[in-house]
C-alpha cells in the first residue's frame, strides 16, 4: 500500500498569523531551498534510537517566507487526512485509537531554531512513504513523534495548539516532549535506549540517554527558568 501512495498533486499551505501566507506544490518543497543533508540523533519516546542522515531545509527559511507577526506564538502542523491511502485513519482500532488528522505543534522560538528541519529526504533518497513522505518535520531534541510526517498545513497561532498524543494520553505525552533521561513515562524508563545498528530492533547495544538527545547546547536556552518535569 505504502509504494502506491501518491505525493503528486500535493499541496502545503502555511497561514495564520503571517502577512505572506502561501500553498505549496511538490515541486516548490524541493526546488524552492537548497538541500542539505544533516545527520541527527534520533530518540523514540519507546526508549530506542538511531541514527538517519536526513535531507532537507530549515524550517526557520519557511517560515521567514511568510512574515510571521507579532501573534505568531506557536506553529501547528497537521498531516495528510486520506483514509483511502492510509487505511488506518479510518479504523481508529488499525489507527492506535488515534483521531485523524495527526497534529502536532512547536513554540515559534524552537521552530525557528537552526537545527529544526523540514526533510524530503534520507539515506540519499527521496523521502518514501512509510517516512512520511513527501514532507515531515524533525525536531532532533525532542522525542521521535513531535516529528510529525506527510504535512499538508502549518499554521502560526497565538496560542499552544492540540497535539495528537497528548490529547490521546496526557500523562503520558507532554506538548514539549524534550528528550528528558531524568523524567520518566509512567511506565518505563528515560534513562537509557536501545541503539539500533546492525543488530536491528532487538538489539542490546544499550547507552546512556542524553537531555535534549545530546543537542543541549544548541537548545537548552530556549528552557531557561522551566521546570522540565511540569513541562515534560
Amino acid at each position: 500500500m505504502s509504494q502506491a501512495f501518491k505525493v503528486e498533486p500535493w499541496k502545503l499551505t502555511i497561514s495564520g498569523e503571517c502577512d505572506r501566507p502561501i500553498t505549496l506544490d511538490y515541486d516548490d518543497l524541493t526546488k524552492m531551498f537548497p538541500l542539505e543533508e544533516r545527520i541527527y540523533r534520533l530518540r523514540c519516546v519507546e526508549a530506542w534510537s538511531m541514527v538517519i542522515p536526513w535531507i532537507g531545509f530549515s524550517l526557520a527559511d519557511l517560515l521567514k517566507k511568510v512574515a510571521p507577526n507579532s501573534k505568531a506564538k506557536y506553529v501547528a502542523f497537521e498531516t495528510l487526512y486520506d483514509p483511502e491511502q492510509m487505511p488506518g485513519q479510518g479504523n481508529r482500532r488499525l489507527g492506535g485509537g488515534i483521531h485523524y488528522p495527526y497534529v502536532e505543534g512547536l513554540r515559534i522560538d524552537e521552530a525557528m531554531n537552526p537545527l529544526t528541519l523540514m526533510s524530503v529526504g534520507l539515506y540519499g533518497k527521496t523521502l518514501p512513504p512509510q517516512n512520511g513522505a513527501p514532507i515531515r518535520l524533525v525536531v532532533p531534541w525532542k522525542y521521535g513523534f513531535k516529528s510529525i510526517k506527510s504535512i499538508v498545513g502549518i499554521k502560526l497561532v497565538e496560542h499552544q495548539p492540540p497535539t495528537t498524543w497528548n490529547q490521546l494520553a496526557a500523562k503520558e505525552y507532554g506538548f514539549y516532549a524534550n528528550v528528558n533521561p531524568e523524567h520518566d513515562h509512567p511506565r518505563w524508563s528515560q534513562a537509557g535506549e536501545r541503539q539500533i545498528t546492525t543488530g536491528g530492533l532487538f538489539t542490546r547495544n544499550r547507552i546512556a540517554t542524553l537531555p535534549f538527545n545530546g543537542y543541549g547546547e544548541e537548545v537548552a536556552g530556549l528552557y531557561k527558568g522551566m521546570d522540565l518535569s511540569k513541562y515534560y
